[in-house]
């Protein structure tokens, strides 16, 4: 049966709710942080072992997902690795040692990994180029509500019902939501979207493409290949804030752990979430005269970025630090509202989701060294105390996006040569 004209919107409805777990459960172990430091006597080296445990299985197997978001049924891949993340999630409320926690979030990795290459191509079948980055873009909102939702309440869930608890809750509401979904959530024909809006062409459907095809279809557009340098740069930065952010408000500034939790993710995941949108729509509007009109929204959002992610490691305020927090969220929600929406510009349909999955290996790969790297620096960088270590490590971390700029600067060059329209 074809889906009533607004569906598609009604399906971003449906997949958001299911970015909100993705990212709820991720961060709620971040906020944990301290309370694992004084209960059960982990150090920060190992606070990071557990953080980035997560994000290597996430990014090692993004490719299989990928690959697999192409060729099965997105809609159980997506509501499959959903029942699976929320039931390793409510197995972390189980854990005391070491190993069983870096066990357990390397399985929770291993679940999510499977949704963003299935539900972005998933979405970019219902939405032309058109309305891609905007829904796609609110899409990603649901990133930063979960990461607010999962840093608050499992900080409020530890204060005041233990720690483990937030970890039961959220899995539990993960898989209700799985319930529901599996009677509204259809699966759309790939290329859809190109047929309705009359830019079909010959690659549009069909058999899915073999690996030597993926390969050739992005190794020969350098355009996708910078931007695959770009992501990771963008998320080496995104996975310190999500596992450091918590610790670092509760140890230099003196924060209650609720307090902690909220405030490391309500100030740049609302800002985010405010501008994602704003970057989706006017990504929209450049990709109509420009083939680098995605990139350049991308490109801006990390340049000025840079300039926030310096402040919020350097200062000692906390009234400059909230406000560099903020704008740094936004700054940041202009980069994501287009990191899958620009690249499908280079790829087609039979290949988004495997593009999708390669885009998570490089960026949650090189992204998972960043928590890792922080906790080395804080316990044995040059300065006296851990705390001052940190705040160098993370205003550093401005060179990095710098960096990620220069590669999209270098892929908006490059893109009218490469840029296969929707």
């Amino acid at each position: 049966m074809k889906p009533p004209p607004n569906y598609k919107w009604w399906v971003l409805f449906m997949l958001w709710f299911v970015c909100f777990f993705n990212y709820a459960d991720r961060q709620a172990i971040s906020s944990v942080f301290p309370k694992l430091e004084t209960e059960l006597g982990f150090d920060k080296v190992q606070l990071g072992m557990i953080g980035s445990a997560f994000m290597y299985v996430y990014a090692l197997g993004s490719p299989v997902a990928g690959f697999a978001g192409d060729r099965l049924r997105r809609k159980g891949l997506i509501l499959g690795g959903c029942l699976f993340w929320s039931l390793t999630t409510m197995l972390t409320g189980w854990c005391h040692q070491l190993w069983q926690f870096v066990s357990v979030r390397a399985l929770t990795g291993l679940g999510e990994t499977f949704y963003f290459p299935s539900a972005t191509s998933l979405l970019s079948d219902f939405h032309g180029g058109k309305t891609r980055s905007r829904a796609l873009g609110i899409h990603n909102s649901g990133v930063y509500i979960g990461t607010i939702a999962g840093g608050w309440l499992g900080a409020w869930f530890a204060e005041r019902l233990g720690w483990r608890t937030g970890f039961y809750f959220f899995g539990a509401a993960g898989i209700a939501l799985v319930l529901v979904l599996a009677r509204f959530l259809q699966e759309p024909r790939r290329g859809a979207a190109e047929d309705i809006s009359g830019t079909a062409s010959s690659e549009t459907g069909g058999a899915p493409l073999k690996v030597k095809e993926i390969g050739a279809v992005l190794l020969r557009k350098p355009t996708a290949l910078l931007l695959l340098g770009g992501f990771m740069a963008a998320n080496f930065v995104a996975a310190i804030f999500l596992i450091w952010t918590p610790t670092f408000l509760v140890e230099k500034f003196h924060f209650k752990l609720t307090a902690a939790g909220l405030s490391g993710s309500v100030f740049i995941n609302v800002a985010s979430a405010v501008s994602v949108p704003i970057g989706g729509w006017l990504a929209d509007r450049l990709a109509l005269r420009l083939a680098a009109g995605r990139i350049l929204v991308q490109a801006a959002g990390l340049l000025a970025g840079s300039i926030f992610v310096f402040y919020v490691g350097a200062t000692k305020s906390v009234e400059l630090l909230l406000v560099t927090m903020t704008l740094f969220g936004f700054c940041k929600g202009l980069y994501d509202s287009n990191i899958f929406a620009s690249i499908f510009d280079f790829v087609e349909p039979r290949a988004r989701a495997t593009a999708a999955g390669l885009m998570n290996t490089i960026g949650w790969g090189g992204g998972a060294l960043g928590p890792l790297i922080v906790g080395w620096i804080s316990k044995h960088g040059r300065h006296a105390t851990e705390m001052e270590n940190m705040s160098e490590a993370i205003a550093l971390c401005s060179l990095v996006y710098i960096f990620g700029a220069t590669l999209l600067l270098a892929a908006a060059f490059c893109a009218k040569k490469d840029v296969r329209r929707s």
